[in-house]
């Protein structure tokens, strides 16, 4: 057992990047995943709109840390080996694709059919009523849900230490073993955490303030 030093808050800032890297890579992957999900469950054609309920329905209906042991073991045993980065990225993307694209989906069917008509009326096509009529006002509508998934998103990257990924929960589950400050350092782990979703949580209340107009 040894004192807790500077070295060891270095070590955790070094953890919380990793902790943005994983998060960075589970929000790109799985916002563009679900973004289509959510484009293909809106339409009308059966082809599109089954295949993607059901991809959405398995993925919500599987624990994430049960898709990270399937990402990393699962795929071991068929012969691809993935590091625990890749694998908890991809765990992670496929978690995000399906909540995100049942958030987006919800948002897109939310506008009025109204408008649709209107903008059809107008001349505008199928891609320029989407562009320029459904898509923004979905954004507006599902902008506080994504921003609440993704903040859990950023505090479920901490499963990932299971697959021996040394993100900022793994880091702190290290030091603590060498140092037995239990409430120092998994403190310092939990106000990382802070600082990395408390901006997400502004932005979001301040944009959904500018949003309905009153700021």
């Amino acid at each position: 057992m040894r004192p807790f030093g500077w070295s060891d808050l270095l070590l955790l800032l070094d953890g919380a990047l990793w902790t943005l890297v994983l998060s960075g890579i589970a929000i790109t992957g799985g916002g563009a995943a679900g973004f289509v999900l959510a484009l293909m469950r809106s339409s009308r054609l059966p082809l599109l709109s089954w295949p993607a309920a059901f991809t959405i329905e398995v993925v919500q209906g599987i624990p994430l840390l049960m898709l990270l042991f399937l990402s990393f073991f699962g795929l071991a045993l068929l012969g691809v080996n993935l590091s625990p980065l890749v694998a908890a990225g991809f765990g992670l993307t496929l978690n995000a694709a399906a909540f995100l694209g049942e958030i987006w989906r919800g948002a897109i069917q939310a506008v009025a059919e109204g408008q649709r008509e209107a903008a059809a009326a107008l001349g505008l096509t199928a891609w320029q009523t989407l562009r320029h009529v459904v898509l923004p006002q979905a954004a507006r509508r599902s902008l506080s849900a994504t921003v609440g998934f993704l903040v859990a998103l950023i505090k479920h990257t901490s499963l990932a230490s299971v697959l021996g990924f040394v993100e900022l929960t793994r880091r702190a589950q290290l030091i603590n073993n060498v140092t037995f400050k239990p409430f120092l350092v998994f403190g310092m782990a939990a106000l990382f955490y802070y600082l990395i979703c408390s901006p997400l949580t502004r932005a979001s209340a301040h944009l959904g303030a500018r949003f309905d107009g009153t700021r």
